[in-house]
């Protein structure tokens, strides 16, 4: 490693290598003026929660050096993306945005309020009362209607705030059972958000991430850790919600729920019509310190739940957050929050190995930045979790690379900032410092990317309102309300329609020969 490593230094020091590396990413580039028109059989979401561009670029580094490289010239899967576009996060009452309007944009195609989820802004956060009549409905749905099968794949609570907004409709993104919703909520008829997973769209063929504790009964104990108070149900209706949801299916169909990892990779997929995986009591744990016995990856869950969803010969549509990079910066833990999106990039690998660019339109996102950045003027390959090379001018002491805007990591320790060389800040758990203190580091406010590939890819260009993004996805699926271009007899190889400008190609070519 070390002989390429020089090898490559060596290269870089030549003019022509960086002359013929531009030149052949030119030739990639003017390949796209081929456009892909062809109708997506398959969509695919990868949603990084909180996965800002300084946390993808992070994710890079972090990425090739856990490859004995330098980090800053490896690829990430989503780097090769041949689309990227930006999109505008903010909540219609809310410049720096939450987690729940923002997958109301992304997933129903509607900008909403701040804490709550497939509502339209008409819904004011925590009142039950003003639901009613100001529902709005998913992608998810829309590919349902349509015939495909459906899915969601979390490593958060499957009722957390982006994968509810794929079938929920609630005034507030924390009702995640009954237990934790106010009683005239339930007296004016809202349902929480697990009860509606399984209520609503009741034929999800695929839900897999955390959430078993608001599944089942109150103080009923864990499956997994059966003496751990915190980890008891919840919910006060007395429902066993995976009875519930096997009740629900169709006797011959085969319905299997697990809750560890050797169960869900030992099950027959061709078998499975319906999969039900709770793995952890809340949300799943962090990739570094998963029990590689008892929880899957998310790459794991991936791979299963594709296996699931290409049966059906319309095709599906599967919606995967990697949903603790938020959860890992919230808590000033960078080390966590990077190793969870590159093992979200691990996802996407998979899943384009198991799918055609021909007839699959993947788009990978975020919901949201955070006060995330990473500087000091690090030479190349300095280690993504290092100090920066020098010390402050002001205070003399020296400083990590990776800092946050605000968060946990604030410290001062003798009337000065803490000396950071005396503590393990590459530990997993290391709380990058911040220059303000809080308990929880915040989100950013600016702008996402969004990267696509596969058919109408390229409707992802510039920068777009977050709410348009599934407006593109159902177009290029001809499904939703995005049906008017497709033609109404002709069926694609797919097995769906033909989109309008392949349609009017085809005329105009026949014109031409004839």
């Amino acid at each position: 490693m070390a002989a390429f490593l020089h090898l490559q230094q060596v290269r870089e020091k030549n003019p022509q290598y960086w002359r013929n590396q531009a030149q052949e990413t030119l030739k990639t580039a003017l390949k796209l003026q081929q456009l892909n028109t062809k109708v997506a059989k398959n969509i695919i979401l990868f949603l990084g929660d909180g996965m800002g561009v300084s946390t993808v670029t992070a994710a890079r580094i972090l990425k090739g050096q856990l490859q004995n490289m330098k980090g800053e010239e490896s690829l990430l899967e989503m780097d090769k993306f041949p689309y990227v576009a930006l999109s505008k996060t903010y909540n219609t009452n809310a410049q720096v945005p939450d987690s729940a309007g923002t997958a109301t944009a992304y997933l129903c195609g509607v900008k909403a309020n701040e804490g709550t989820v497939g509502v339209s802004a008409a819904v004011t956060r925590a009142q039950c009362n003003t639901t009613a009549g100001n529902e709005v409905t998913s992608i998810l749905k829309w590919a349902k209607e349509a015939g495909k099968s459906v899915g969601i794949v979390t490593t958060t609570r499957v009722n957390h705030a982006t994968p509810s907004a794929a079938y929920a409709h609630s005034a507030n993104r924390d009702w995640y059972s009954d237990n934790e919703m106010p009683p005239e909520a339930i007296q004016q008829g809202c349902k929480d958000i697990a009860q509606q997973l399984f209520d609503n769209i009741p034929d999800i063929e695929v839900i897999m991430g955390g959430g078993r504790k608001y599944m089942f009964p109150k103080n009923t104990s864990d499956v997994e850790y059966q003496n751990d108070d915190k980890y008891r149900g919840t919910r006060l209706d007395g429902k066993n919600l995976t009875d519930v949801w096997r009740d629900k299916k169709p006797k011959d169909k085969n319905s299997r729920y697990v809750w560890n990892r050797s169960d869900l990779l030992s099950l027959n997929l061709m078998e499975v019509d319906f999969l039900l995986g709770l793995f952890e009591p809340i949300d799943m744990m962090y990739e570094l310190d998963r029990n590689a016995q008892t929880d899957p990856s998310l790459t794991e869950m991936v791979q299963v739940a594709i296996k699931i969803l290409q049966r059906n010969p319309r095709g599906f549509f599967l919606l995967v957050e990697g949903g603790r990079i938020d959860h890992g910066h919230h808590e000033g833990k960078a080390k966590q929050a990077l190793y969870e999106a590159v093992e979200m990039d691990n996802a996407i690998g998979k899943a384009g190995d198991m799918t055609s660019l021909e007839d699959t339109l993947t788009v990978v996102t975020a919901d949201h930045s955070h006060v995330f950045t990473f500087g000091g003027y690090t030479p190349r390959g300095n280690p993504i979790f290092g100090l920066a090379p020098m010390h402050s001018d002001v205070d003399k002491m020296p400083f990590t690379s990776i800092l946050y805007g605000n968060g946990p990591g604030f410290k001062i320790v003798a009337g000065e900032r803490e000396n950071v060389s005396a503590v393990d800040y590459a530990h997993a758990n290391y709380q990058a410092q911040a220059a303000v203190p809080l308990h929880q580091e915040t989100h950013g406010g600016e702008d996402v990317a969004i990267f696509a590939k596969g058919p109408m890819a390229h409707l992802l260009h510039g920068v777009h309102e977050q709410n348009y993004i599934p407006h593109v996805m159902a177009y290029a699926a001809c499904i939703g309300q995005n049906t008017d271009h497709c033609s109404s007899g002709a069926q694609h190889s797919t097995g769906g329609p033909l989109p309008f400008l392949s349609t009017l190609t085809s005329v105009l070519l026949l014109k031409f020969l004839f």
